[in-house]
């Protein structure tokens, strides 16, 4: 067991395969030289070769789109783009061909291609660079979308996408990179559609991916050491598939949920598990399903105003709170 950070883990996922496959190759901007934007690919240029670590021009489209070619020719290519706001110049490849090469060609294509890309605010980075857009894919059938929150997750599912043989988005949080937690040095690919229970409880459900799952522990652990309060937190780890049968269990057992997220509140990942939780939940729930998201603007670059727009620690605890008001619970 080592502690390392979700960016190390990363890289540790990736090496690893290209260890055991030599059909796994790396493809983006920046990421052989200059060993990436973020740091991930450090090192792997060097130890590879350029025939396995392929920097490209700015054009993402193009590349991701030669990822898809090779891909359907039996090589395992991972992608890096610079962050998911740049996915949208790769949208056609990846909604138009990836996600459809298996059901269009009757089962006698594939394309196991690994899209792996940041996003998320807090970074100072703008409206066009800071924004949770994973509905965009998590919407479309055919593509896999995994969200892990710890550098644990982070490894398990990387190593479970790219020995998958369907598409898989494997997104990221910029505010993620620097934590830490533990790893196994041994850790197997995790189940892509598998949520995890990250901290059991049994007053309330409070359900959150990437990010917001970190804020739903913090929220876990800071309630029940001042109030009590024992918060059930579901991690959904994986966007497509849902793993829609653990967050009703849990709902079923606390009779209240609370859903978190990054993404715009309309049409949003939460709005999807509420609608989940009333299907499998309804008369099970002493109070109605409470969302907590980011405010519905484009995101603010001064830092006081990006702030404000987040979905913060207090905002979570604040639903809880009201949720269970709502119950009549103490």
């Amino acid at each position: 067991m080592s502690v390392i950070t979700y960016r190390q883990a990363l890289h540790d996922a990736l090496r690893a395969e290209m260890l055991r496959d030599e059909n796994v190759l790396l493809i983006g901007e920046e990421i052989g030289k200059f060993e990436g934007s973020y740091k991930i690919t450090a090192g792997l240029l060097a130890e590879f070769g350029q025939k396995r670590v392929r920097d490209t021009p700015i054009a993402e489209e193009g590349f991701t789109g030669a990822a898809v070619g090779a891909a359907m020719l039996g090589l395992r290519p991972v992608v890096e783009i610079m962050t998911i706001n740049f996915s949208l110049l790769a949208l056609d490849q990846i909604v138009n061909h990836a996600a459809k090469i298996y059901g269009m060609f009757g089962g006698q294509a594939t394309a196991p291609i690994v899209i792996r890309t940041p996003g998320g605010g807090g970074q100072q980075l703008g409206a066009t660079h800071s924004q949770n857009i994973e509905l965009y894919y998590a919407f479309v059938p055919g593509l896999k979308v995994v969200a892990p929150s710890t550098p644990a997750d982070a490894k398990a599912l990387m190593l479970a996408a790219i020995r998958d043989d369907d598409p898989v988005l494997v997104l990221e949080n910029l505010a993620l990179y620097n934590t830490k937690d533990e790893v196994p040095d041994d850790v197997a690919p995790a189940e892509i559609g598998k949520a995890a229970i990250a901290h059991p409880g049994a007053d309330i459900t409070v359900v959150a991916y990437s990010r917001m799952a970190t804020v739903a522990l913090e929220a876990a652990e800071r309630l029940a050491e001042t109030e009590g309060i024992d918060v059930e937190v579901v991690d959904l780890r994986s966007l497509r598939p849902l793993d829609r049968e653990t967050v009703v269990a849990s709902v079923r057992k606390t009779n209240c949920a609370v859903v978190l997220e990054d993404d715009w509140l309309t049409y949003g990942i939460g709005a999807e598990i509420a609608a989940t939780i009333s299907d499998g939940a309804f008369d099970w729930l002493d109070a109605p399903v409470r969302r907590v998201a980011m405010a519905e603007v484009p995101m603010p670059y001064a830092k006081p105003l990006e702030a404000a727009a987040m979905p913060s620690l207090d905002d979570a605890i604040t639903a809880i709170h009201q949720t269970l008001d709502a119950a009549n619970r103490p």
